[in-house]
């Protein structure tokens, strides 16, 4: 009795978990098949139903002559946009960030501890309450409108969050080490970048994936301080599903839409398991 009652337990959870996990994909499986649809089968056939005829055309107009506003040159441009933007934004806001929160954790200053609070309360500040100070502050930098201008706001944003990270992992880091290097004369940046850093790699892969997700996926600083050709491809993605001539094309909007989401599904695919990682020991050490 007692095992069945552990297997029909187990049998229950997994049920549950499975018709859930297949509710959540739904959506997914809709936006998949339809790119793969001519047009005239999607008025007329199901909406969950597999395709009748595989095309590769509404994948192939959403790259590249799809009309965004009035330009019709499909998502190319403005996904190279994207990794323009992110790249680089990634890269420097997580090497500041480790910098930050290695002093904050190892270096203590008189007032570090206010100005760690100041930098949580950054991460939690709502984007809107920010637009109009970032978009001053670009005007004055004569970077409005430009993927330069982006870049600079992604990275000057996210430090907060990559400090955060850094500094709940060094916390735990032993003091001996950094004394120990003192005493054979090493400096800041020598303890730093050969003791320090090399054992923070879990959480800079952490700080990684959150700063390449949030700024691939965000709309709002996109479509609030890009402009034209410099958009990115969120902005791009609203401007083609909002853009319809004759009748509502779901085929190429539904390939756009995955277009846009495939690099941050290629990141959490290739690297989840060592997101999950990164987080649970800065969880453990901090």
């Amino acid at each position: 009795m007692r095992k069945f009652e552990r297997y029909g337990g187990r049998l229950f959870v997994y049920g549950c978990l499975a018709f859930l996990a297949t509710l959540y994909l739904v959506p997914l499986w809709v936006m998949l098949i339809t790119s793969f649809k001519p047009l005239d089968e999607i008025y007329s056939g199901s909406l969950i139903g597999l395709p009748k005829q595989f095309t590769f055309e509404a994948w192939s107009k959403a790259w590249s002559t799809a009309c965004i506003g009035t330009n019709c040159v499909g998502l190319s441009p403005f996904f190279l946009n994207s990794l323009i933007i992110t790249v680089p934004a990634v890269f420097v806001s997580t090497a500041i960030g480790a910098i930050n929160g290695y002093t904050l954790a190892k270096w203590k200053f008189r007032g570090s501890d206010l100005f760690f609070a100041f930098m949580l309360f950054g991460c939690f500040l709502p984007l809107q309450a920010v637009l109009l100070p970032i978009a001053r502050v670009l005007g004055m930098l004569h970077l409005s409108g430009s993927t330069a201008g982006l870049i600079l706001v992604h990275t000057v944003y996210g430090i907060a969050f990559t400090t955060m990270f850094f500094r709940n992992y060094f916390v735990s880091f032993p003091d001996e080490l950094t004394k120990a290097a003192l005493v054979d004369g090493a400096g800041f940046f020598r303890i730093f970048f050969s003791i320090a850093l090399p054992t923070a790699i879990p959480i800079a892969v952490v700080c990684c994936i959150w700063q390449f997700t949030s700024i691939w996926n965000d709309f709002l600083f996109g479509v609030s301080f890009s402009a034209g050709g410099s958009s990115p491809i969120t902005v791009a993605l609203n401007n083609v599903v909002n853009v319809t001539l004759g009748r509502k094309q779901y085929n190429v909007d539904m390939a756009a839409a995955l277009i846009a989401a495939l690099p941050t599904l290629i990141v959490y695919v290739l690297s989840g398991r060592y997101f999950v990682r990164g987080l649970t020991a800065g969880a453990v050490k901090g």
